[in-house]
């Protein structure tokens, strides 16, 4: 997968949309400037919502330092001994998986799995988790009724400068979801403010990605990551451009290479979206494929900020996707129910 060149690939191209294509790379600068030009960023966001459910981003305004700072701290972490990160596997009881990840399959997480053997094969890859409903500070964001193990700590490792990294991108993440949400909201033809009250409270999990190297081939049908579709509202991807990358399965049934750009982010919709807009946008099939053999001694790494509505929020048909002719399709859920019951499916209770 090669390092697309936004500038020299489009230089003529407008404002909203650079580089055309199933995964289009869109400029959000023109957010900033509301009127008429906001509008059509929220008319192609809409268009693409509709058809892959992919994007890649540019003007995101996120400093490039805050982006930095979190790869150096990744790498640095990953690079720890198998005993030291041991150390920070996440508690069995903790129902988001806060620390060092316990194997899985993500292709598990599917009600309906298209291929079995995937779904029986683990990930190749390594995670590292943290939400803020484990700061000090999350008290108020959950209802009294949620599980006490939500509020479990996040366990950040000892490295210097590594918690305040991944702090400063978390909150990073935050601001660029709200925007994306408000423009989401535009493009869906209510308030810029609906999901405002939704998502205040949100519970999202950031989680770094380690794909090291394939000296041995896996097994047939093994993926760094197996199919699946994201669960929450929306998710935005760091990536690097390390070999045997992301794929998002388009409707012909064909699997198509994620562009990696530099200083851009991935941003695609889940399965609460697909709710909430009754199906009006597609919450795509994609996974994480394997490096040739010939790149199998390189590593990859990828940071996706998994926005996940507050646990509360009731995700059902929005008004302005639905009508006589379009009953909604889908039975309302609690966000919080649905994530705990995809962490169960692809990671164990």
């Amino acid at each position: 997968m090669s390092v697309l060149n936004v500038e020299s690939a489009a230089p003529e191209a407008a404002q909203v949309t650079v580089v055309d294509g199933y995964v289009p790379v869109i400029d959000l600068s023109s957010a900033r400037s509301g009127g008429a030009a906001e509008r059509q960023l929220a008319a192609v966001i809409d268009e693409v919502c509709r058809t892959s459910g992919f994007l890649v981003i540019v003007g995101h305004g996120v400093p490039e330092r805050t982006i930095t700072e979190m790869y150096r701290a990744t790498r640095e972490f990953f690079a720890l001994s198998a005993g030291t990160k041991a150390e920070l596997l996440a508690v069995p009881a903790d129902p988001l998986m806060r620390g060092f990840g316990r194997q899985g399959s993500l292709a598990a997480s599917n009600a309906e799995a298209e291929v079995e053997q995937e779904r029986a094969l683990p990930d190749i890859s390594e995670t590292f988790t943290v939400n803020r409903l484990g700061e000090p500070d999350a008290d108020r964001a959950l209802p009294a009724d949620a599980d006490p193990a939500l509020r479990t700590p996040n366990r950040w490792p000892e490295l210097p400068g590594f918690t305040e990294a991944y702090r400063s991108y978390y909150a990073a993440m935050e601001v660029l979801a709200a925007d994306i949400m408000r423009l989401f909201a535009l493009a869906l033809d209510l308030p810029e403010d609906w999901f405002e009250d939704k998502i205040e409270q949100h519970m999202t999990n950031l989680t770094a990605n380690f794909y090291p190297q394939q000296p041995e081939p896996p097994a047939p049908g093994q993926l760094r990551k197996g199919m699946h579709s994201d669960w929450g509202s929306l998710t935005i991807l760091y990536q690097d451009d390390g070999p045997g990358g992301l794929q998002v399965l388009d409707k012909a049934g064909q699997w198509l290479d994620v562009p990696v750009i530099e200083g851009s982010f991935v941003v695609n919709i889940g399965d609460l979206m697909a709710i909430w807009t009754n199906n009006r946008w597609v919450s795509t099939v994609h996974r994480v494929v394997n490096p040739p053999r010939e790149l199998a001694g390189k590593e990859r790494y990828s940071v996706p900020f998994f926005h996940q509505p507050a646990y509360d929020a009731l995700i059902e048909c929005i008004p302005t996707c639905t009508g006589p002719l379009n009953p909604p399709r889908h039975q309302p859920v609690r966000s919080g129910d649905y994530i705990i019951g995809k962490f169960s499916r692809a990671y164990g209770a």
